[in-house]
């Protein structure tokens, strides 16, 4: 059986946004970012405002490192969340 891995990074001819999932870690209480079109980021926040002007810094650093900075004044971003939390079920 033959394992195939693919490393997709940012193409900066695209036009969409480029795509970082941001995750609750209840362990530490940080919002930790990762991203398959920004090589190479890992990083992380107390709040979501704080993850995104810490991103407003990296991400651009991180695609000029890589040589996938695109041409134009700017760049866009989605951060997708996600938290997940349970919750005790009460029968009566």
């Amino acid at each position: 059986m033959h394992s195939i891995q693919l490393t997709v990074a940012y193409d900066p001819r695209m036009k969409r946004p480029l795509q970082i999932q941001a995750d609750w870690d209840p362990e530490a209480s940080v919002w930790v970012a990762t991203s398959e079109d920004v090589p190479g980021l890992a990083t992380e926040a107390e709040t979501l405002e704080a993850l995104e002007a810490k991103l407003k810094v990296l991400v651009p650093e991180l695609l000029e490192a890589n040589g996938h900075l695109p041409d134009g004044p700017e760049l866009s971003m989605e951060v997708l969340a996600r938290r997940v939390s349970s919750t005790s079920i009460h029968l009566r």
